[in-house]
Formats: structure tokens, sequence, C-alpha cells
């Protein structure tokens, strides 16, 4: 799909700031909130914006709990459809928040969240694993977020030493 540059200009600023309003746009882009209204409606019935989300930093709740897992995954493609058939085998289970065609030793790239690493665990044996065309599975779990979609989070761990310098 061909966009003008107003158009990209408008998605890049929509998905730094979905909160922003169509005047606020109109404002920042020197256009009638009209021309804003149809550039939008435009990008959401196309796909372009996919949807509107919030990026919440978990840590801050106390009593939540939670898991992240990255999960390399290696396929055999299938003949006609390539990796799309077990991407989409993948993506439907409701653990699934994201997944990647990736080059390199693995072909996709699976990020799972659960309520324990049991509960990952459970997810790779008796669901991915078992997913026809799955060879091998390398799960790694995030530690810590210090950044995400271009957000970097709180850091409350500020090194507390004082500088001293010569």
């Amino acid at each position: 799909m061909k966009l003008t540059a107003t158009e990209i200009e408008i998605a890049e600023i929509l998905e730094k700031d979905a909160r922003l309003t169509n005047e606020d746009l109109a404002k920042m882009t020197n256009l009638s909130i009209d021309q804003i209204n149809q550039i939008v409606r435009k990008l959401e019935e196309t796909k372009v914006i996919v949807r509107y989300v919030s990026l919440v930093d978990w840590t801050k709740i106390d009593g939540h709990q939670g898991v992240t897992a990255m999960i390399d995954v290696k396929v055999t493609p299938k003949r006609d459809v390539g990796f799309n058939d077990v991407a989409e085998r993948i993506y439907r289970h409701s653990e699934v928040k994201s997944v990647y065609l990736m080059s390199g030793t693995y072909d996709l790239s699976v990020q799972v969240e659960g309520q324990s690493v049991n509960d990952v665990a459970h997810f790779v044996s008796q669901k991915l694993s078992t997913i026809e065309g799955v060879i091998s599975t390398t799960t790694h779990f995030v530690l810590k977020k210090f950044k995400h979609d271009g957000t970097v989070y709180d850091n409350d761990d500020h090194d507390k030493r004082i500088v001293v310098s010569p």
C-alpha cells in the first residue's frame, strides 16, 4: 500500500503516542481536523493502524506475578505455505503474545506469557513441541525489561555511589 508522506507522519506520531487527539494531530501537522479524521480513518480501515495499546509496567503493581519467555523455534516449513501454517498454529494459543519469522539459527521467535515458569514449561512441552513441523525449541526467560517498543522503563535502582572525579 502506498501512503503519502503526511499519512506516514501521522502513523509515526500515533505509534509513539496513541493518546493524542485528532485536534493535537491537526496542530502538530498544520492540517484541519477534518483532514486528520479522514487520514486516521483510512489508516484504521486499511489496517495500517492495527489497534491502539497501552504499555504497562507490571512490576509496579504489588502482588502481580507473571513470567515472560522468548522461545526460539526451529521448524520444518510446509510445501506451498512455508512457515505460515506452523506460525498460525502457534499464535492461536492464548499464552502467545508475539510470533516473528527470523533469520539465523532458528526460524520463529515466540513471546509467551504465563503466571509461572511451570506454566511456560507446560506450554512448551505440551502445546508448542507437539505441533507438527516443530523440530526444536530453546526457551529464554525475561529477567527484567529495560526498554520495550521504544519506551524506557523507570529504573528505581539508581546507582547511589558518590561520583569521585580526579
